[in-house]
């Protein structure tokens, strides 16, 4: 056994993420060795967010979806086998999730996550959501914050995707930078300068304090300091709110087979959104309509690829984390909004 700190690491475990411990260090690695964490939510998204986690070496993950396997959701996710319909859509994936990595302890849960008390949810080192309601988001990412524990959740709406982050009041992790060497002893004013040698490397520990979703999503855009702001806010960032009501008010996202009348909503929405948020209906064009229906595997790539090692950076307490909010458009590229 490799024991460092309160964890340990077996030579098989070693051998099998000795390319991740030469990346970013055994202290990282037997920190996501220890940690449990809750994926709620197994469509597109969530299963991209799975494998990466999988495949990272956590000790646990609990997949947690109380929807059935349908047509659509067989399409958009990897983790379910043929001939899976009308199955439970956790318990569909639990078998291919497995397999990615036999190290990791992988729990299927059937329930619905709205419906378990907040002592469920204390269990885990940090709870991910996906696909799911404004008010499910914001009640949990509070009790997080509350206790300590890492929240993330995330969205794919066609071409667009974000993903949302709560690290608590107070994260702490290291960051490698390069080595300050000294200056030798000279007459020359230049010599006495400290120059940074980028061959040798030093973890420098640092410390980031979060926003809790609540306060992300009800921001007084008539403030001085909001409306600075808003010239360097994605028009995602309202998208997000406005895809966040439509799923509040029909209990469901845009579907193709609906988009006249779901654009049609959409646009009214909007309209409605942006009034409340004080802010011009200009800053989300009406073409916003056309790119957000259904998931979109390749989307659903780049934001669960961002979202897992989100994850396991906040995990593993390596490397500096995204404040808050990563916003994802297939048209035009992506954005980090602090």
């Amino acid at each position: 056994m490799v024991e460092k700190g309160e964890a340990l690491i077996s030579e098989e475990e070693a051998a099998q993420y000795d390319r991740q411990i030469r990346l970013w260090g055994l202290d990282a690695q037997k920190r996501l060795r220890a940690s449990r964490v809750l994926l709620v939510g197994l469509k597109g998204l969530g299963a991209e967010v799975a494998k990466n986690l999988i495949l990272s070496g956590v000790k646990g993950i609990t997949l947690l979806d109380h929807e059935q396997v349908t047509e659509d959701s067989a399409r958009a996710q990897f983790l379910i086998p043929a001939g899976s319909l009308d199955q439970n859509r956790a318990e569909a994936s639990l078998e291919r999730a497995q397999n990615l990595n036999p190290m990791v302890e992988v729990k299927a849960d059937p329930e619905r996550a709205a419906d378990k008390p907040d002592e469920f949810f204390l269990g885990f080192d940090a709870v991910c959501l996906t696909c799911c309601p404004r008010d499910l988001q914001v009640r949990l990412d509070q009790l997080c914050h509350k206790n300590n524990i890492k929240f993330f959740s995330g969205d794919v709406f066609g071409y667009h995707g974000f993903m949302f982050s709560d690290l608590g009041v107070e994260h702490h992790y290291v960051e490698e930078k390069p080595k300050v060497v000294k200056p030798e002893r000279s007459d020359e004013p230049e010599a006495k300068k400290p120059k940074l040698d980028p061959k040798e490397t030093t973890l420098v520990k640092k410390t980031a304090s979060f926003c809790q979703l609540k306060t992300a999503l009800e921001v007084d855009w008539t403030s001085e300091k909001a409306k600075f702001a808003l010239k360097r806010t994605p028009a995602d960032y309202f998208l997000l709110q406005v895809l966040l009501k439509f799923r509040t008010d029909k209990g469901r996202d845009p579907v193709p087979e609906t988009v006249g009348e779901d654009s049609e909503l959409l646009l009214q929405i909007r309209n409605d959104v942006m009034e409340k948020l004080g802010v011009s209906v200009e800053l989300l064009p009406d073409s916003f309509v056309s790119y957000c229906f259904s998931e979109m595997a390749p989307v659903c790539a780049v934001v669960g690829g961002v979202l897992g090692q989100e994850l396991v950076k906040a995990l593993s307490q390596r490397d500096a984390p995204h404040r808050n909010f990563f916003f994802f458009n297939g048209m035009k590229g992506s954005g980090v909004v602090d």
